[in-house]
């Protein structure tokens, strides 16, 4: 077991953080060299394995960042902005691969993102499962072979929970419908209606987020023309499948040059 690569999973306590711990252990592809908490989490200093109501791991839950990654080949991250992007600078000082869940980034965050893609590899996506990268690939394809006479509007669900809105998720086939047009996204954006709106531009690419229960994940791109619609559809029911698209990344990335990669270089799409 020494021989497989090291991965060190962030954030631990939570409910993903916990599945990907899982994951890396049961794969036999990867080793777990360490977990991590923000300091003064009651986890830190103890067992991971029994913190999670298990049997002992030998993992320790660590609030130090910098000694973990200097263990490990892959850091998993599906934490927050600010605690991602202090990721990537020490992942980066470490060579470590960096592979990211987390959504609601902004535009200075996606600098700071770059600029440690310098020293060693990102994974970045706002969806790590095989569907949803495969649906953004067809909406590519729909959004470039109608033309502007035909809506889209994308409509996501997710559980209560969730803090961001729209989903990393639906930004990303978003942008995949945008890049089929040949537009940009954040010129052609509608979200958040209320009121008095008046009519829908023409061209427009247009958001509506749902939350509510433990929904895992659920994603329509509806493509409305005069007289039909298209909906292209992908639903989550278990987040295993994010964890194993995080755990595929991890091992693909090892062998990468620095630099930004997404799911669709990792999947071969």
């Amino acid at each position: 077991m020494d021989d497989l690569p090291g991965i060190v999973v962030t954030g631990v306590s939570g409910r993903m953080g916990q599945m990907l711990a899982r994951e890396v252990t049961a794969s036999g592809k990867a080793r777990l060299v360490g977990a991590l908490e923000r300091p003064g989490h009651d986890w830190v200093g103890r067992d991971l394995g029994a913190c999670m109501g298990g049997a002992a791991l030998g993992v320790t839950v660590e609030d130090d960042p910098l000694p973990a990654f200097a263990r490990a080949r892959a850091v998993i991250d599906f934490t927050a902005p600010a605690a991602t992007v202090a990721f990537a600078g020490l992942a980066a000082q470490a060579r470590a691969v960096h592979v990211i869940g987390t959504t609601g980034l902004a535009p200075a965050d996606l600098e700071a993102l770059e600029a440690a893609s310098h020293h060693a590899a990102i994974i970045r996506a706002g969806n790590m499962s095989l569907g949803v990268n495969l649906l953004a690939g067809l909406v590519r394809k729909v959004a470039a072979a109608l033309d502007a006479d035909w809506d889209i509007e994308v409509v996501e669900a997710h559980h209560r929970m969730k803090v961001d809105a729209p989903s990393g998720t639906a930004l990303m086939l978003g942008e995949a419908a945008a890049e089929g047009r040949g537009i940009a996204l954040a010129d052609n954006m509608e979200s958040g209606r209320h009121g008095l709106t008046g009519a829908r531009a023409p061209g427009a690419i247009g958001f509506s987020a749902i939350r509510g229960g433990d929904i895992v994940g659920e994603h329509d791109v509806i493509f409305a023309g005069a007289g039909e619609r298209l909906v292209l559809r992908h639903v989550a029911t278990d987040r295993a499948i994010f964890a194993r698209g995080a755990l595929r990344a991890a091992l693909w990335g090892m062998d990468q040059k620095p630099g930004q990669y997404d799911m669709v270089d990792v999947l071969g799409l």
